[in-house]
């Protein structure tokens, strides 16, 4: 089963640990695959920079992890899914690039409203976690 995580997840995983972590261990188990593309990586980098003021070193230590458990894909589609933040995009993006099973975010505004897209679950961390 392949996973796809919003940045948010990342985020909330990195500075709060709690249900967003728990995911990162359990795909370490080998339970599931997390997928993720350089445009995720490009916005946890700047979140990362310009929300928390995280220095250079501690960003790249944290892709690094990232990296390190999760399989990288380079979408080749665009999509316009998401009129209201375009950026959201990007997620849907990754999910069907990969064949995702699911979409894990937070995102209750943009993301989750959606809920299916071309059969890949659009859930929330604590709904992931109860599967």
């Amino acid at each position: 089963m392949r996973v796809v995580l919003d940045t948010n997840v990342y985020i909330s995983a990195i500075l709060f640990g709690g249900k967003c972590e728990e995911i990162l261990k359990l795909a370490n188990l080998g339970l599931f695959e997390i997928v993720i593309s350089k445009k995720i990586i490009d916005e946890i980098k700047s979140v990362l920079m310009e929300k928390f003021y995280w220095p250079d070193k501690q960003i790249a230590e944290a892709i690094k992890y990232i990296k390190e458990t999760t399989s990288i894909v380079n979408p080749e589609i665009s999509l316009t899914i998401v009129k209201e933040d375009y950026a959201d995009n990007k997620i849907i993006e990754c999910a069907v690039a990969s064949n995702a099973t699911y979409i894990v975010t937070g995102d209750r505004h943009h993301l989750l409203p959606i809920k299916e897209y071309e059969g890949i679950k659009i859930v929330s961390p604590m709904e992931f976690l109860r599967l």
